[in-house]
């Protein structure tokens, strides 16, 4: 093969550079729309990252930016490959020749090329992993959303087809998805870099091969054919042996996410199976969930160990194949050791190239499980999103329900026809059998129940709280599980610690700015009384109480009320709850009865202390 023209060579270079990188963007974008139109996973990774690629969404044209970058790159990289195997063949060709000056000449020039490429390597890097970072994040802003938006995460548990573990899809699969979507892509060893390699170094391969006579048939350029022909019947067999692993990549993620769970579920509830000794069966059921994932993770194991032992040992071959193909013209002297070297080189990244599909299957179907699991989540949200809802409007002040019926799941009524008008200041007590809906009522009432029908007018956003049993309370400081859902900025310390003392929890006044694990160190009661301290800050125009004093002795329990009527005497008060003593503070009871049936009636005179 001749020898290179350096002088000239890094012009022609240059332009090839350009030329190729030109028809490259081109490609890209053709295969790219033909593989969302017309593949399941083209789709759900046009449905990801679709609105963040356009130039109108709402990060410009920074994406397209970075990928024209990336494939810039790739196009230098690959350029830069093939120089470095010409320049290979003449080190090789200036020993075998023992020419002195002109194997320094090609050392020179090496350390040339091998410092650009050290740069490209570099940039390339940083470049790919800022790219995986703004996708991620974006990709992190959009899911989250859209599981939060319209209240998905929460009407997505009555939809009839269920996610498992959104927190996991969220947090690891958007992570696996935007590093695997850059690294098959447009990444140093990705899909674009392969497909250049194999156009470039077939050029060079070509250029490099000799006839080659098989049963008296001569095959002229055979090192070219033979290279295509040995990697696509070993493409062919490993991806027949591989494909099974989509389907348990995919069982892996489920499997291990339900383990996690069941771990976490543990941690959060340890006192209670403290008390109850639970941990025998605890551990039994977690065994049971590991055992599944070990026993999938085997299935991975034994199915990766034939297809990485098939591409290992194809691999291998490979390595001497070209060596054994171009040995009798080395011996004719028709080419030199260079050429051989070349050969092997250019043979190489033919080969890599052509097994790029296969040696990334296994990726590509671990890719595959989170393409499903992500789009998953959107489709869950979606259907959540669609279940019927309570037609709730807003309105000054006051609550009026007409014709409200809530059933169970199963289509069972709980409340019939429900009709109620309070005004500023009223109070309602809800009372009834356990299981006859009195949350459920509660629930329909702020438009979480999606199995209820009829119209309720009540003051929206934050003038209408409604307070559980057992509050929430968010990571943080003290002051940000007071000030929930406002911000922790909202409180300054005088009024914090007011509010403290006036809910009987002034003990923890000196500790407003402590991060705690709040929800496990506060107790129970503890916690219905910053739930309290929270209606005093926000001064609602109504609140809904399903039993949010059930862990308070009746002493305090009165206290409380006694404050919110007299710190809120406005305040319309409504609340679930059994106890008698609850009556003082509501001027109507509303009595459900089961099977739909209800009695509304009226109370003695609310204590307005």
């Amino acid at each position: 093969m001749g020898s290179v023209d350096w002088a000239a060579e890094w012009l022609s270079s240059l332009i090839w550079i350009v030329v190729t990188f030109v028809a490259t963007v081109v490609v890209v974008a053709l295969v790219g729309l033909l593989l969302a139109r017309s593949t399941t996973w083209g789709r759900q990774v046009r449905r990801l990252v679709g609105p963040w690629l356009h130039p109108r969404g709402d990060e410009g044209w920074r994406p397209l930016l970075f990928v024209l970058a990336l494939l810039a790159l790739v196009v230098v990289a690959v350029r830069l490959n093939v120089l470095l195997s010409y320049n290979s063949n003449a080190l090789y060709t200036a020993l075998q020749e023992l020419d002195a000056g002109a194997f320094w000449s090609a050392v020179g020039i090496f350390a040339v090329l091998a410092t650009l490429y050290v740069a490209e390597v570099l940039v390339a890097y940083y470049v790919g992993q800022a790219f995986v970072i703004r996708l991620r994040e974006w990709l992190n802003e959009r899911l989250l959303g859209d599981w939060l938006g319209g209240r998905a995460y929460h009407r997505a548990r009555f939809a009839p087809r269920q996610v498992d573990n959104p927190d996991q899809r969220i947090q690891e699969d958007i992570t696996a998805f935007a590093g695997t979507s850059h690294d098959l892509s447009v990444g140093p060893s990705g899909a674009v870099n392969a497909v250049l390699s194999v156009v470039s170094f077939t050029y060079v391969l070509w250029l490099l091969s000799g006839p080659l006579s098989i049963a008296g048939v001569e095959i002229p350029r055979a090192m070219t054919f033979l290279a295509f022909l040995y990697v696509i019947v070993v493409t062919v067999i490993a991806f027949r042996i591989g494909r099974p692993l989509i389907r348990l990549n995919f069982l892996n993620e489920g499997l291990s996410a339900t383990y996690r769970y069941g771990l976490v579920r543990v941690r959060d509830n340890a006192e209670n199976i403290a008390f109850l000794r639970g941990e025998p069966l605890e551990k039994r059921t977690l065994d049971s969930r590991f055992a599944a994932v070990i026993a999938n993770y085997w299935r991975i194991v034994r199915r990766n160990l034939g297809f990485q032992g098939f591409n290992l040992a194809a691999t291998q071959i490979s390595v001497v194949f070209p060596v054994i193909i171009q040995a009798p013209r080395f011996f004719a002297q028709a080419i030199t050791l260079g050429d051989v070297q070349q050969t092997a080189s250019a043979f190489s990244q033919v080969h890599d190239g052509l097994s790029f599909f296969r040696n990334a299957y296994d990726q590509f179907a671990a890719y595959r499980a989170v393409l499903d699991r992500l789009t998953g989540l959107l489709d869950a949200d979606e259907e959540a999103r669609r279940l019927p809802e309570v037609g709730v409007s807003e309105r000054e002040d006051g609550v009026t329900v007409r014709d409200l019926t809530v059933r169970r799941p199963d289509g069972e009524v709980l409340v019939s026809d429900l009709d109620l008008d309070l005004g500023p200041g009223d109070g309602l007590l809800v009372t009834g059998r356990s299981g006859y809906g009195k949350t459920t009522l509660l629930r329909s009432l702020a438009d979480l129940w999606p199995f209820a029908e009829g119209e309720v007018a009540r003051p929206g956003g934050p003038r209408a709280v409604f307070l559980s049993q057992q509050p929430y309370v968010p990571l943080g400081t003290l002051r940000t599980a007071l000030a929930y859902p406002g911000g922790p900025e909202e409180v300054d310390d005088e009024r914090a610690a007011e509010v403290l003392r006036s809910v009987a929890l002034g003990q923890l006044v000196d500790r407003l700015d402590e991060e705690r694990v709040w929800w496990r160190e506060l107790s129970p009661g503890e916690q219905q009384r910053l739930g309290f301290g929270r209606l005093l800050l926000a001064r609602p125009d109504v609140v809904f109480l399903d039993e949010a004093t059930a862990a308070l002795d009746e002493g305090l329990e009165h206290e409380l009320y006694t404050l919110l009527r007299r710190e809120l005497p406005e305040m319309i008060l409504v609340s679930v709850g059994h106890r008698s003593s609850l009556e003082a503070f509501h001027d109507t009871r509303l009595e459900l009865q089961g099977e739909g049936r209800w009695d509304l009636g009226s109370l003695p005179s609310p204590s307005r202390v």
